[in-house]
């Protein structure tokens, strides 16, 4: 006889009622404001959490703030915080290197912790041409351990389009499946999607719960894929990628993991914040509504 298909796991509802997914604002989308405009903007813009970037928190700590009455101030507002970017230069190429790195990651992991956040991102780095992506789901499996253990945090995997190692979407996943981990995850962003060549239809072959978090912006017809680097991402809707049919596939692997606004574009950070931020959620739920 054969085994049970396992029931799939109902979505929640949020944006009342207009989303399966969590909507979150990533705060390189309105990265000249302060850490404390961040939250609030994500807050009255009306947002269910937010996506923190680390130097926003090294600095806050540095600068004597109490992270946990930050994190506590974030959930208060209705917020939760999904993962922060992110472990820089947590996968370098030797063991000697690693061990050295691990001082600053694990920091990192602490104050990502303090704050509240479900993830911490773990980007394959430093970037390298030889990258060698059985080292880096070792290293990737050293880092859950740590992060699970010592701190109660998630290291996500996220792969970068433009780089030149971890670029494609099944370079990211062979890390994190090989890491043989049972709490192993992946990063996922259109923009990456598209900029190292990997397309969506292979989003299709993973289980939903494998995705963390699912960055989620546009990109322009010019210039070409090659040439375009993060300040090309536009809001999401006015360009050419296909999201519709990212959200349907979505829907179809019942993954319904938070959807982060994540922008660097040099015009919309000259703009009023409060402006952008509500444009990009306004913008995410009208794609939701017609997918």
């Amino acid at each position: 006889m054969a085994a049970a298909e396992p029931a799939a796991q109902e979505p929640k509802s949020y944006q009342d009622g207009a989303s399966p997914w969590p909507l979150s604002l990533n705060t390189s989308t309105i990265r000249p404001a302060s850490l404390e405009d961040k939250i609030r903007i994500a807050d009255e813009t009306g947002y269910d959490a937010i996506e923190l970037w680390m130097n926003d928190l090294e600095k806050f700590d540095a600068e004597g703030g109490d992270l946990e009455a930050l994190g506590a101030e974030i959930r208060d507002r209705g917020l939760f915080v999904p993962d922060v970017i992110g472990l820089w230069n947590c996968m370098p190429p030797t063991q000697e290197e690693f061990d050295k790195s691990l001082e600053a990651t694990r920091n990192r992991m602490r104050l990502s912790a303090a704050v509240g956040s479900q993830h911490v991102a773990a980007i394959p780095s430093p970037d390298r041409a030889d990258l060698d992506l059985k080292w880096c789901a070792d290293r990737y499996r050293d880092l859950l351990k740590i992060g699970r253990e010592e701190y109660h945090i998630i290291a996500a995997c996220e792969f970068v389009g433009f780089f030149k190692g971890a670029h494609r979407l099944g370079q990211g996943v062979a890390i994190a499946l090989d890491a043989n981990d049972p709490d192993a995850c992946l990063i996922a962003d259109t923009f990456h999607l598209f900029r190292g060549g990997s397309g969506f239809e292979g989003l299709r072959h993973l289980n939903g719960d494998f995705i963390a978090v699912f960055h989620w912006n546009d990109v322009p017809a010019e210039p070409p894929r090659e040439e375009q680097g993060d300040k090309h991402r536009i809001y999401p809707g006015d360009g050419i990628l296909p999201l519709k049919q990212v959200l349907n596939t979505l829907k179809e692997i019942d993954c319904y993991a938070p959807l982060s606004l994540e922008m660097f574009n040099r015009e919309h950070w000259e703009q009023d914040p409060k402006v952008v931020a509500e444009t990009g959620r306004r913008k995410m739920l009208g794609l939701i509504a017609s997918a």
